[in-house]
């Protein structure tokens, strides 16, 4: 069953590759989505998929060289839309 994360990152989460990083690690999942940086200084992930890919990634990006940068974490499940085509970096922020 098709699941939607939306999760922000809060820390020292821009300018040191979290984006690019956090692609990188989604094209190990079958996930679609986005992770953007918000105006706040924080990074917004939004990803579709089954919800133990999502669980799976969302650990991964927890784990990962960024877990220094994070200081936490907010995590929402809402309705999945459908909407993407594959996972990219939104310009934002």
């Amino acid at each position: 069953m098709e699941k939607r994360l939306e999760a922000i990152f809060k820390g020292h989460v821009q300018g040191v590759g979290f984006r690019f990083t956090v692609q990188s690690l989604a094209g190990k999942f079958d996930i679609k989505g986005f992770v953007e940086n918000l105006g706040d200084g924080n990074v917004q992930i939004v990803a579709e998929g089954e919800e133990q890919e999502l669980s799976a990634f969302l650990l991964a990006v927890r784990n990962s060289n960024l877990k220094n940068y994070i200081r936490d974490f907010e995590v929402s499940w809402p309705a999945p839309t459908g909407e993407f085509t594959e996972f990219f970096v939104r310009s934002g922020g």
